[in-house]
């Protein structure tokens, strides 16, 4: 009696194909001056090309709490979590948040990435529009980093849960700490 092996269904060759690629352009676009922000320390230098055509620019963000979203559109847990930070934007953009979505899709899938971050009201960018990158390319996706208004990181997330954002992001809000942190509405 012989026992074939068993196909793996195509959708998951497809997504072992592109983790694959996905870590391989990671560690093909490392380099060996940029290294990971540190918890505690200075936020690195971070300045590109929004997809509207707008510069970010880190630096120029002391007094607001920016959070750092490395995304892909290959990336199921990314596109899952977008709604939770789009909706975390909206609800405290006015009190000194901002955040950047960055995609590391490869220049052939911009339009999908264009389709996927056009549903969200946060600036967006792909990674290949950075000018001045001190971040370094992220380690996985999604990644987000937590930027606070001295410009230091004050947290790296795997995921950013509502919770989550709340627990930790919304007490280091300008006006929520002003407010002596009661809670926001």
């Amino acid at each position: 009696m012989s026992v074939a092996a068993a196909k793996p269904p195509a959708n998951a060759w497809a997504s072992r194909v592109a983790a694959a690629v996905g870590i391989l352009w990671l560690t093909s676009a490392a380099t060996p001056t940029s290294a990971a922000p540190r918890i505690g320390e200075r936020a690195p230098t971070l300045v590109l090309s929004e997809l509207d055509g707008k510069t970010f620019d880190l630096a120029k963000l002391r007094g607001q709490v920016v959070l750092v979203n490395y995304w892909a559109t290959w990336c199921a847990p990314c596109r899952k979590e977008m709604p939770t930070l789009d909706a975390f934007y909206r609800r405290h953009h006015d009190e000194g948040f901002e955040m950047i979505g960055i995609s590391i899709d490869f220049p052939r899938d911009v339009e999908k990435m264009r389709r996927a971050a056009a549903a969200v009201t946060y600036p967006t960018a792909v990674a290949s529009a950075i000018t001045d990158d001190g971040f370094g390319p992220p380690g996985g996706v999604p990644l987000s980093y937590l930027i606070d208004a001295d410009g230091l990181v004050r947290d790296m997330f795997i995921a950013a849960p509502n919770k989550l954002l709340d627990d930790v992001v919304v007490p280091l809000l300008p006006r929520h700490a002003a407010s002596g942190g009661g809670s926001t509405p």
